[in-house]
Order: structure tokens, then C-alpha cells, then sequence
């Protein structure tokens, strides 16, 4: 095995990146919970808001030269209206948010501390380019009688809890995507996570 690398990229230093973290995001996101019938065209196009944006980060791991997981930031003042809005109505200053998207690794490498050091990537990124005060991230909402519901499988809320992160009560909003056994986007209900920005080291 090559040597395994975790590094920040922001701006035109992405752009390398997409199509390798686009497949990736497409092959992750097929699993449950999200069931994501993929597309390239608008995942290069989505990512490219990464790419464009002055306070997004992209932390990408590398086993030697082959991309193996990305995780995604970037200020919640730029996210689209849907993952805006709760907050918003909610009364916080947007502005003060930093919204850690979301994170995409392959099986194979989980269970070594990548995740965590996703997170703090992101953390360290957002301390080091604004003044905010809140991190969060939404996470889709699936019922457990699911019919493609794996029967092992473990959500992530435990990860979550032990990053400090805490579900964000009254904070939801719906996506739209379709699932690999559908036949065309539906809305789904999906639950914010938040927590305070951690004050010095992590």
C-alpha cells in the first residue's frame, strides 16, 4: 500500500480533483441511506461551486495517487436556498455557520480514522478563513422499514455525537435526488446536526 495523504484544496488547486471525487461521491452515495442514482454532469457541475467558491475546502485522502475519500465545507451564507433557509427562519446569523457538507470514503479504508480527520480538516479550515461560531450538517432521513435497508446497517449518529455534534431540534429541510430504485427525484427529509465551534486545539 502507497502512503496515505490528507490534504486541504481550495480554488483552482481542486479542480485536479473533480472527476476523481465526483466518481467517488457517485459510487458512495449509491449505498443506503442515500441511494443516489448518480450523474457526472452534475456532479462536476456541483462540484465546481467548491472550486468557485472563495471559503469552500475540499479535504481529499490519497493512497498514493489514487483518490480514496473526499469531504466537502464551505460557509453556510453560500449553500443553496434549501439548507439556508431553516436557519434563517430560525433566527441564527447565517454568516456565522460553517457547513461541513459532506464526506465520501471507500469501505475499504473506513475504521482508520479518516472520518475524524475529515472533521477536523474542515474545523481547522473554518477557524483559519472566518469568524464563525456554529458548525452543522444535514443528514437524510430514512424509515426503518426501508425496503433497501442493509439489515447491519449502523447509522452514523454515534460518529456524530462523539465529534460534538447534537441534532438540531426543529432544523430539517428536504432534498431532492433520485434513488437508484426510482424513476425520478423525489424530496427527502433531511435532519441538521450542529455544534458550537471548538475553542483552540482540537
Amino acid at each position: 500500500m502507497a502512503e496515505l495523504t490528507i490534504e486541504r484544496y481550495r480554488g483552482a488547486a481542486l479542480q485536479q480533483f473533480i472527476p476523481a471525487v465526483a466518481a467517488l461521491r457517485i459510487e458512495v452515495f449509491r449505498a443506503f441511506p442515500y441511494l443516489y442514482e448518480g450523474n457526472e454532469a452534475y456532479e462536476a457541475e456541483y462540484l465546481q461551486t467548491y472550486v468557485d467558491s472563495p471559503g469552500a475546502v475540499v479535504v481529499i485522502a490519497r493512497d498514493g495517487e489514487q483518490v480514496v475519500g473526499a469531504s466537502t465545507g464551505l460557509p453556510l451564507a453560500a449553500e443553496c436556498e434549501e439548507f439556508r433557509r431553516p436557519f434563517e427562519e430560525a433566527g441564527y446569523p447565517v454568516d456565522k455557520i460553517f457547513y461541513c457538507a459532506e464526506s465520501v470514503l471507500q469501505p475499504s479504508y473506513r475504521g482508520r480514522g479518516i472520518g475524524v480527520a475529515f472533521f477536523d480538516q474542515r474545523i481547522a479550515h473554518a477557524r483559519e478563513t472566518g469568524d464563525f461560531d456554529w458548525l452543522t450538517f444535514c443528514a437524510v432521513q430514512r424509515p426503518e422499514t426501508h425496503p433497501l435497508r442493509p439489515a447491519d446497517y449502523q447509522p452514523l449518529d454515534r460518529f456524530w455525537q462523539k465529534r460534538g455534534f447534537t441534532q438540531a431540534g426543529g432544523l430539517t429541510t428536504e432534498f431532492s435526488w433520485q434513488d437508484v430504485d426510482q424513476p425520478e427525484e423525489t424530496a427527502k427529509p433531511m435532519q441538521f446536526w450542529m455544534r458550537q465551534m471548538p475553542a483552540g486545539d482540537l
